[in-house]
């Protein structure tokens, strides 16, 4: 069953055309790649799902509902979440605080509730102290709960910025180039992780260049070139098509 859809989405930057009349479309359960060479339009069309730029054409529906043009917070009280290509995360405390700040941001308790401690307060305290652990335990951080986040390498500083963000509980997951910068046995860790998210009912839409990675972890793979779709389909038949071999290489296969 499809979650997004996305009709005839286009975004110009002052005469240049960064996505061009897209269509796509996201489905439950489902880890979606998205590669293109640079310059393709993968991290605007990002953008645009989050409404961080705003459309210049098309439409963008979420279970149904025309979510064009709404705020970028209340999208994501929708369930679309979104991680960055430079890790967003609070370098100047440990990885645990990081994780406590995001699991806050969702409980109804406010500030006058925290200054008095209140019994709301309270109570939303120990949730947000148990999701924290929960989530630390699930991507293998327990043991570096008090590390300062600046001193994590970076493969984890990813990982990082990817746990907070599942403190706000995605339905539909969009992961900006979360292969970059890190070790072969990172992504290794990483693969497992996407796969486990995916497992809990979460969909993922991946941008990355890593081909690799992209082929071995997803279900379906979309290529953008000069904001144009080019080609949709499984791994292997987005690795044998002549037009994205053209677009990345520059000549056809076999050429």
């Amino acid at each position: 069953m499809s979650q997004l859809e996305i009709r005839g989405a286009s975004k110009n930057f002052r005469g240049l055309q960064a996505v061009d009349h897209f269509d796509a479309e996201t489905n439950e359960g489902e880890i979606l790649g998205l590669i293109g060479p640079n310059g393709a339009g993968k991290t605007t069309l990002f953008n645009l799902i989050t409404n961080t730029f705003a459309l210049t054409e098309g439409a963008i529906y979420w279970k149904g509902e025309n979510i064009t043009g709404l705020r970028t917070d209340l999208i994501a009280k929708r369930g679309i979440l979104r991680t960055f290509q430079i890790p967003r995360i609070f370098t100047h405390i440990d990885i645990y605080q990081n994780l406590l700040i995001g699991c806050h941001k969702n409980c109804s308790s406010g500030v006058f509730d925290a200054f008095l401690r209140t019994k709301r307060f309270r109570a939303d305290d120990t949730i947000a102290h148990e999701k924290a652990s929960e989530i630390l335990d699930m991507f293998g951080m327990d043991s570096q709960r008090n590390v300062l986040a600046a001193n994590l390498p970076y493969g984890q500083m990813k990982r990082l910025a990817i746990a907070i963000v599942m403190t706000a509980e995605p339905q539909l997951l969009l992961l900006d180039e979360p292969a970059s910068g890190v070790n072969p046995n990172e992504k290794m860790a990483l693969i497992e992780l996407i796969y486990r998210i995916r497992d809990m009912g979460i969909s993922i839409c991946v941008v990355d260049h890593d081909m690799r990675f992209i082929m071995e972890v997803c279900d379906r793979v979309i290529v953008l070139n000069y904001g144009k779709k080019i080609a949709e389909g499984r791994p292997a038949e987005i690795q044998n098509n002549n037009e994205v071999i053209e677009a990345y290489l520059g000549r056809k296969k076999g050429a």
